[in-house]
């Protein structure tokens, strides 16, 4: 390769690594830290507007999906194809630091019945991994779920990765939702909160 490519490419890749982090940066406003636990309030009229949808248009399917504000709630809604060799929807937001001790991820929520993903992203050294964990939702139930930080499992286009290092809070600058079920139809997964906290702290609150 030469050294023109590989500039252009060192340019680009240090572009793109400022960019995620000033939104990730600008992202800590939007959250509301209280008693240690950082949170994203989803029942916030403008809390839809940080999110960002991706669907499978980008690998040429055709399913749809977005994040609105429905009053109460922000709702992840749309419709999964598997037309073209597609099958999900997701949406994706920057968060700012979190503290080394954040340990699990809490989400309330109301379902409809269908399979999603909780999924945080890292970016370290110039490289960004996911990390998922799936989640069942019961026909318009309110439903809390609590996920440890260890029990998430590095992907890469829906397979998974043996050799990702360990998902660590400090690491960890987006959160996101994804459905991915393999059954066609119409979905939608009204969410309230997004918690970020310790699980040491929780233990101290039970048992004072």
């Amino acid at each position: 390769m030469s050294n023109v490519n590989t500039h252009f490419l060192s340019t680009v890749k240090l572009i793109t690594t400022l960019c995620f982090l000033l939104s990730a940066s600008s992202a800590l406003s939007n959250t509301v830290i209280s008693s240690g636990t950082i949170m994203i309030d989803l029942t916030q009229a403008n809390e839809h507007q940080q999110w960002e949808a991706t669907n499978d248009n980008v690998m040429g399917g055709i399913s749809q999906g977005q994040l609105t504000f429905d009053g109460q709630s922000s709702r992840f809604w749309g419709e999964v194809s598997l037309d073209n060799n597609g099958g999900f929807s997701s949406i994706n937001r920057a968060i700012g630091p979190l503290p080394f001790e954040v340990d699990r991820v809490a989400v309330r929520f109301i379902g409809d019945g269908r399979r999603y993903q909780l999924r945080l992203a890292t970016w370290k050294s110039g490289n960004r991994i996911t990390y998922k964990h799936e989640f069942t939702t019961i026909k318009g139930q309110r439903q809390e779920k609590v996920f440890d930080l260890n029990k998430f499992q590095a992907v890469f286009r829906g397979r998974l990765l043996s050799d990702a290092p360990e998902l660590t809070a400090q690491d960890t600058k987006q959160v996101g939702l994804l459905i991915a079920d393999k059954q066609p139809g119409p979905f939608a997964l009204n969410l309230i909160q997004i918690q970020f906290k310790s699980s040491q702290k929780a233990s101290e609150y039970n048992h004072p």
